[in-house]
């Protein structure tokens, strides 16, 4: 089936989640014998500070990691829908699209026969719910969102009729231990400063507790204003700068722990909403410690999968409690992982859509085309 989806970017993941998962996806797409076809605009604002920060080298190596994915490119000022949209069956519109492009797509679906779907992994129905009730989704079949709470807005507000919850996962397949990395330090966390969102969060969770116990931590991540990066360099946290999603794996294996810092808004408003970060470092095998977080869905095990402080003394408490028992550690980590072999990979997600493309009302061939072609061979 012919699948075309509008991103903001599968090329570039500088300051941009969304790429991680998105990444994952097509590639099981495309595996199970999917035409997939991913739009971004030209120039567009993660790929552009990507390559002024890193160069035009560097934003291609993605490509290294994951060699059946590649970006087609569109002038958002003047699109050729006919080239996009010609024969497609199913479109695809991320919600990190300008409001015209998302009415567009939905005013074009008619002439070109396609089913049409918008994705959400946002807190934007509640952080800016005035932006989002100005997307037209007359012509949507249906929207996927990332957690029930989420869906819930969705269905409160009558935005689209049918809302799936579709939880982001990990790409296991480039998400895993490495064993065979050496150990260089205690603490490492991944991540973007951001916009003021969690300011206060990443010192009581992150930066104090490393500072107090005298912990080798090293950070990374973008869009660290001075005084961030200067609370670092106090509490002798060293810092790496944006780390391209894909090295994470061997970066996680060269520390004891991580920690998860959700940003405000999803611990306020959109409780059982754990973003992908957590998902990708218990792929890889690292024991993780989180700021409090409500797994509303039962997504993971608290306390099994992932150890929980709901303070800053507790963070430091349950940090000593990894970093002083390797088996403790190693048992903590390998719950996690089997949790997301289980029930958190980007295949299972794939498993979800195919299950929508039924309810959908697409044919086998077109849902399952690798499995059905098998059979009649």
């Amino acid at each position: 089936m012919k699948i075309v989806m509008f991103y903001h970017s599968l090329a570039s993941d500088w300051n941009h989640g969304n790429a991680h998962f998105l990444r994952g996806i097509v590639t099981e797409l495309l595996e199970r014998g999917h035409d997939v076809k991913v739009y971004e605009p030209e120039n567009g604002w993660s790929l552009s500070n990507l390559i002024q920060d890193n160069g035009k080298e560097k934003a291609d190596e993605y490509m290294q990691y994951y060699p059946t994915l590649t970006t087609a490119f569109y002038d958002p000022e003047n699109p050729d829908y006919d080239e996009m949209l010609m024969s497609a069956y199913l479109v695809i519109v991320h919600e990190w699209n300008k409001h015209d492009l998302v009415a567009k797509i939905g005013s074009l679906k008619e002439r070109y026969g396609y089913k049409l779907l918008f994705h959400d992994t946002h807190h934007r129905a509640v952080s800016d719910p005035e932006s989002m009730s100005q997307y037209d989704f007359s012509n949507y079949d249906g929207a996927l969102v990332f957690g029930d709470v989420l869906k819930n807005i969705y269905q409160k507000n009558n935005w689209i009729d049918k809302v799936w919850s579709w939880h982001e996962a990990a790409d296991t397949t480039l998400f895993r231990p490495r064993p065979e990395v050496e150990k260089e330090g205690d603490l490492v966390w991944i991540g973007n400063w951001g916009d003021g969102e969690r300011t206060e969060e990443l010192m009581e969770f992150l930066i104090r507790p490393v500072k107090e116990l005298g912990l080798k931590a090293k950070v990374y991540g973008v869009r660290y204003p001075d005084h961030a990066l200067a609370a670092l360099k106090d509490a002798g946290i060293g810092y790496g700068g944006w780390l391209p999603n894909y090295n994470a794996p061997e970066v996680f294996a060269k520390y004891k722990v991580t920690v998860h810092v959700p940003r405000g808004p999803y611990v306020k408003w959109l409780p059982g909403i754990p973003t992908i970060r957590p998902f990708e470092a218990m792929a890889c095998g690292i024991p993780l410690i989180s700021a409090p977080w409500q797994d509303a869905e039962n997504l993971f095990t608290p306390g099994k999968d992932f150890l929980v402080a709901n303070n800053g003394e507790e963070m430091k408490e349950q940090l000593q409690k990894v970093l002083d028992n390797e088996v403790f550690a190693n048992e903590l980590a390998e719950n996690a992982r089997r949790t997301i072999l289980n029930r958190h990979t980007c295949s299972h997600r794939v498993d979800e859509l195919e299950g929508i493309f039924d309810e959908l009302g697409f044919a086998d061939r077109l849902i399952h085309p690798v499995k059905i072609k098998s059979t009649e061979v």
